[in-house]
């Protein structure tokens, strides 16, 4: 197997330390040398049966990134809603949006009879995360996770066990750990998954035995349709509506909490008025995005939390949705 591949990952430690000695820097290996770093190595080899060796030759070919840090320090969802919404729902990207299911119709209605997600939601999520799969990321893998897992203090438990889990993926898809590249977070694929969501959801859509995300439409859709099936998406059921609100008695709202806790009662009482159809004992969450000229309010149903499930942002969900409904409308026109 690639992973284990012994002879492979010497050759690269000789050729490393060649280049080290002929030019003085050296840009790669510290990493294998550092406590933390090899009380992680024996925590893994010891939970999953692997040799510390093996494990070790991997490592010692990570390299810290820098420019990995700084964007995480910055990411897209700090900016306001009316900003950040002219990121992603865009002429352009709904567009390539309805090229896109055109392009991949039958098997976007397979995942839909599968999943019960619709073709618009899946087709946004990999418009929004790779650009329809054309943008997947150049930063390599194993480098970023080790970056963030061993050198970001603030989220360093949650990307050591994402490290964790893409040295099992290695070895349970038969990948290269040098070679694969995604986004400055780790995530991987058309749909941008991590490594324990690519464990858990990824699927072999296209029945070739190989979940593969980079280059297998079909893979790719089939996955992101899981994922969403798995969170607990509900078939025909609504996601977000509007809000408009009488007073300041909705002040007193915990707005902006993905999880939805209230009744439409309690909205009511508060002096919200839902523009949407709501049933009376669903729950629903309330949130407030930042206009360009006024504050817009919302009220979430369950299905806009499991949108939330695969970024944990109101902003992305939202982002989501209405490059979805946008997709729709411009394809249904074609049709008329």
């Amino acid at each position: 197997m690639k992973y284990f591949n012994l002879v492979l990952v010497s050759i690269l430690l000789c050729c490393s330390n060649a280049l080290a000695q002929s030019t003085g820097v050296i840009e790669r290996g510290p990493y294998a040398k550092r406590p933390d770093v090899v009380a992680f190595l024996q925590r893994v080899s010891a939970n999953h049966d692997i040799p510390y060796s093996e494990l070790q030759g991997v490592l010692a070919q990570g390299k810290k990134l820098d420019r990995v840090i700084e964007l995480m320090n910055k990411p897209a969802e700090g900016k306001p809603w009316h900003k950040y919404r002219k990121i992603f729902v865009t002429k352009e990207r709904i567009n390539k949006g309805v090229e896109f299911w055109q392009r991949h119709q039958p098997i976007l209605d397979q995942a839909e009879a599968v999943y019960g997600v619709p073709p618009e939601i899946i087709v946004s999520i990999i418009g929004v995360e790779t650009y329809y799969g054309t943008r997947m990321g150049t930063f390599p893998v194993l480098d970023t996770l080790m970056t963030l897992g061993f050198d970001y203090p603030k989220r360093s438990a949650f990307f050591l066990r994402e490290l964790e889990q893409y040295l099992l993926l290695m070895r349970t898809e038969d990948l290269d750990a040098f070679e694969l590249v995604g986004s400055y977070a780790g995530a991987m694929g058309m749909g941008q998954f991590i490594s324990s969501s690519y464990q858990r959801y990824a699927v072999d859509f296209d029945g070739d035995g190989v979940r593969d995300l980079w280059n297998s439409y079909d893979d790719g859709i089939g996955s992101v349709g899981n994922y969403f099936a798995a969170h607990g998406w509900q078939s025909g059921a609504p996601v977000v509506d509007k809000a408009t609100v009488k007073g300041n008695a909705f002040k007193k709202l915990d707005a902006d909490k993905l999880k939805p806790k209230y009744k439409h009662a309690q909205l009511k009482a508060q002096g919200l008025k839902v523009l949407g159809a709501v049933t009376e004992n669903e729950p629903l969450s309330f949130h407030i995005l930042e206009g360009e000229k006024a504050s817009e309010y919302w009220v979430g149903h369950h299905n806009f939390y499991v949108i939330t499930r695969y970024n944990h942002s109101e902003k992305y969900a939202m982002a989501v949705y209405q490059l979805a409904q946008e997709i729709l409308k411009a394809k249904n026109a074609i049709k008329e």
